[in-house]
């Protein structure tokens, strides 16, 4: 549904100050009221114990999401009303309505409102049965011609296993208008013994029911609550939604019906995120790439490349997936017809990076798109963009030829920091520095040994920093002139009280592409 505000909304208040708002999600605060016309239900538990959610911002518009809470024993459909205001103490409510949380949609909630002021912060709010929900803190980007400043985090990789999550703590506390999430939501893994946390269930999530309860498992944390709660998140998914190492209509362990999980996964996926509902997945397709301008200062140029690519080259025996091999032991990897991102999607890519209307064009997609060699003759690993060396030099070729301002590319998926010089070949000089690239580790995952990445960098001298044993997310700033990374490290992934320290700064200068350190 597409809803527009019924009023004018006042001037805005100042988005950056420290809020009741924030105290209130800090502490868990949710008030219970009966509101809205909405009859009381005897709930089991909390119906908002997943929180709140926006996303998918635009100028005039935002995605409003919530979801009836598995625990709470929705059964049937639930009617949930909404409202939208321009102020916390929602004073000037501008929009409201109401919505049914279905059972075939996971009893989520999806609402597109449209007809907001451009650039401004915006307050909501749900009620459900006698209940009401933590309040939510969005914004929309700021209208065409707009140079004004951009704060967001780019974050990835939060097993649940693995380790707390103190970084959404960290992450939710800065003064960001956006966070931009690369994949990884969630883990499908059986549950292992021995590590930080436990998943529910006995086997790994392959049902839609399944998908749905690993969602309401990693929803149920309140720092990432509350990270949702503060910000509007733009998304794109990765492997560990659906399988490890998926590729296409492909999976790791080559089960014949594939699709039939992919399907499932998509559908939660959908179900779980501030998606609009025109997105709603058909099946096992689901179009997840696309464009959101902040102003003429930026655009978000959201890739998948997880649903149209190519098979892995030279995969494990017997077996689907990634594998690490010699260049010259592997022909079908140079292949140059070979693509991570479908035909179709890089033409659309290659269009909007030809436009030439904004200051900067920040490409989010998955895993590290420079070239990565593990030994000097030349060993890559092929999950990522070294898997797909062909597609990866025509973008760059693109990027190179279309004379494209300011390409900055976001990363994730590899558990480790890595600052990179984007080039078409890894020993061009300075001056052919065609992107920059800043890939984010992982909120909680695992990475590898240290001296595994630290012995390797010698032979990548485009890659300026690498470190897999830290854990966070990457926060950035933007003007007309530079883009600043801030790479943010945790303390302890164990510890949900962790603290944070910025491990390292970078800033790119507007026309100079390539990473410099602060």
């Amino acid at each position: 549904m597409t809803t527009r505000p019924t009023t004018d909304p006042p001037d805005p208040p100042d988005p950056r100050r420290r809020s009741l708002l924030a105290l209130a999600l800090a502490a868990g605060a949710a008030p219970a009221l009966v509101g809205c016309g909405t009859a009381s239900i005897a709930w089991r538990a909390d119906p908002f114990g997943l929180g709140v959610a926006s996303g998918c911002p635009r100028a005039d518009r935002v995605v409003l999401w919530t979801r009836i809470a598995p625990s709470a024993g929705p059964s049937g459909p639930v009617a949930v009303d909404w409202e939208i205001a321009a102020d916390e103490a929602f004073g000037s409510v501008v929009a409201r309505g109401r919505e049914t949380a279905r059972a075939e949609d996971g009893h989520s909630v999806h609402v597109e409102v449209a007809g907001l002021d451009p650039a401004r912060w915006y307050w909501y709010r749900y009620t459900a049965g006698g209940e009401r929900s933590p309040v939510g803190r969005t914004r929309t980007a700021p209208a065409p011609g707009s140079t004004a400043p951009l704060a967001f985090a780019i974050a990835s990789c939060q097993h649940w296993e693995t380790g707390r999550y103190a970084a959404w703590r960290h992450a939710a506390d800065e003064p960001l208008d956006a966070i931009v999430f690369l994949g990884d939501y969630i883990y499908e893994g059986a549950p292992r013994s021995g590590r930080v946390r436990r998943h529910d269930g006995d086997g790994p999530t392959v049902t839609l029911d399944q998908y749905r309860a690993r969602y309401a498992l990693y929803r149920s944390d309140p720092d990432l609550r509350r990270a949702h709660a503060n910000f509007p998140w733009i998304l794109t998914w990765d492997d560990h939604e659906v399988q490890n190492d998926y590729a296409n209509d492909r999976g790791e362990n080559l089960a014949p019906d594939f699709l039939v999980r992919r399907a499932a996964a998509y559908r939660a996926w959908w179900e779980n995120q501030p998606l609009p509902p025109s997105m709603r997945p058909t099946g096992p397709d689901l179009r997840v790439y696309g464009a959101y301008d902040w102003g003429s200062l930026a655009r978000f140029h959201v890739l998948d490349d997880r649903q149209y690519r190519d098979w892995h080259a030279c995969p494990p025996p017997g077996r689907g997936g990634s594998n690490t091999v010699d260049v010259a032991a592997c022909p079908e990897l140079v292949l140059p017809a070979r693509t991570i991102l479908g035909r179709e999607q890089e033409r659309w890519l290659y269009d909007g990076l030809a436009r030439r209307d904004v200051r900067w064009n920040l490409i989010a997609q998955q895993t590290l798109m420079a070239p990565f060699t593990w030994t000097k003759e030349g060993r890559v690993w092929t999950d990522g963009w070294a898997g797909y060396p062909a597609a990866r030099d025509r973008l760059l070729d693109a990027i190179a030829e279309r004379r494209v301002d300011n390409a900055v590319v976001l990363s994730g998926d590899v558990h480790c920091h890595y600052v990179c010089d984007l080039k078409r070949r890894v020993d061009d000089p300075p001056d052919r520095v065609i992107a920059s690239e800043f890939c984010g580790t992982s909120i909680s995952s695992e990475g590898l040994p240290q001296s595994r990445v630290a012995g390797a960098l010698p032979l990548n001298p485009h890659v300026h920093y690498g470190r897999s044993d830290e854990r966070g997310y990457v926060s950035l700033r933007l003007t007309a002139d530079r883009c600043e990374a801030s790479l943010r490290a945790i303390s302890d992934a164990g510890d949900a009280n962790a603290t944070l320290r910025t491990a390292a700064r970078y800033v790119v200068a507007g026309g100079r592409p390539g990473p410099q350190r602060a």
